[in-house]
This record gives C-alpha cells, structure tokens and sequence, in this order.
C-alpha cells in the first residue's frame, strides 16, 4: 500500500494537461505524478523539469536516455522507475536486442562504446557513495562532448528524485509497466515488491 494515495487524473486541470507528456511516453500517467498533485507546484515544476531533461539536443537518444534511467534505477534498487525506464525505452526505440539485454550491457555486442560509456556513467553517479572518478570521466570524453554529458546527468538526477520519492512513497506500478518489467527484467528477478 502506498505512503499516500495518488489523486484522480482530473484533480487539477493544469496537471492534467502538463501530464499528457507521459502519455507519449509511457502510454498513461504515472501514479507518482497522480500523487505528487497533492502539492500541485510540485506535479508541475517536475513535469516541466522531465520534459526540459528528456529533450534531446545532440545524440544522447530518447531510447539512450531511458537506458540511462534504468541503470540509475536499478542501481538504486526502484523496481518501479526500473518498470518504468524499461517500458519508455522500448516506446523510443530501443533496439530488441538491447532490451532484452540491458543487464549485461558492459559486455553483449548490442551495445556500441559510447552506449557502455554512458551507462557507466549512470551507474557510478547513482550509486551512493557517488563512484565518478577520472576512468568514468576518460570514457565519457572519448566518445561524448560536454553538453551530450550534462543531458546524460540531468537523466541521472532525474531518477535519483524519482527513485527516492517511488520508493519511499510505495507507488503503486500501473499493469502496463508491469508487463513491460516482466518481459524485459524477469528473466532477472524483476519482481513488483511493494509498488503492488
């Protein structure tokens, strides 16, 4: 059960128009932002900061970004932003293979250098203490410019404020990203735990 109950879609008409973004990119709202309109400006202000971090600028792709999620995510243990990361990467285009295969994204042969350089970075700035050092920094610069960098980070930061907030909240995960979680992350143990 969660920490708080999310609100009706139609609670606040400003939320609700801001929040047909995740329609586009998860196919319904999330119940993290139904929870957040409780707080309106906070519903809003964070929509407003996904839809500026989710907006590409170079060759950081929609799919590459929502890869970039789901290490984040996984590294901090969220299995509903993990859900969630999973099923946006698959509606931008993320290749089968690569899908299928995120868990070993170091080594499988779906993944180009850069890609393995990017989610290292996610993985290293996610974790607690934070892991970024002169290797992960050598890796990013050697296939990465500096603004592709900051748009990889404003992902990472993203999901830590929505791994922290889902987790402690207990969002309840919506069936839709259920289903993508166990198709892509249940041959590894993807499990809804308390986001039931």
């Amino acid at each position: 059960m969660p920490l708080v109950q999310p609100l009706s879609a139609d609670t606040n008409p400003d939320v609700k128009k801001l929040a047909e973004f995740f329609n586009e990119t998860l196919g319904f709202c999330p119940n993290s932002v139904l929870t957040m309109q409780i707080r309106p400006e906070i519903a809003r202000s964070f929509i407003s900061m996904n839809m500026a971090v989710m907006e590409n600028h170079g060759r950081v792709t929609s799919a590459l970004k929502r890869m970039i999620a789901w290490v984040s995510s996984n590294a901090t243990g969220c299995r509903y932003c993990q859900a969630h990361a999973i099923r946006a990467a698959e509606r931008y285009g993320a290749e089968q293979e690569q899908l299928d295969n995120i868990w070993e994204y170091r080594t499988h042969a779906a993944f180009s250098g850069a890609e393995r350089a990017a989610l290292d970075f996610s993985l290293a700035a996610s974790m607690v203490p934070n892991a970024v050092d002169e290797n992960i920094k050598t890796a990013l610069y050697k296939y990465w410019d500096e603004g592709e960098i900051v748009e990889m980070l404003g992902v990472i930061s993203l999901f830590g404020y929505l791994n922290r907030w889902n987790d402690s909240m207990g969002t309840t995960l919506e069936g839709d990203a259920i289903d993508s979680g166990n198709q892509y992350l249940g041959k590894h143990g993807f499990e809804v735990g308390k986001h039931i």
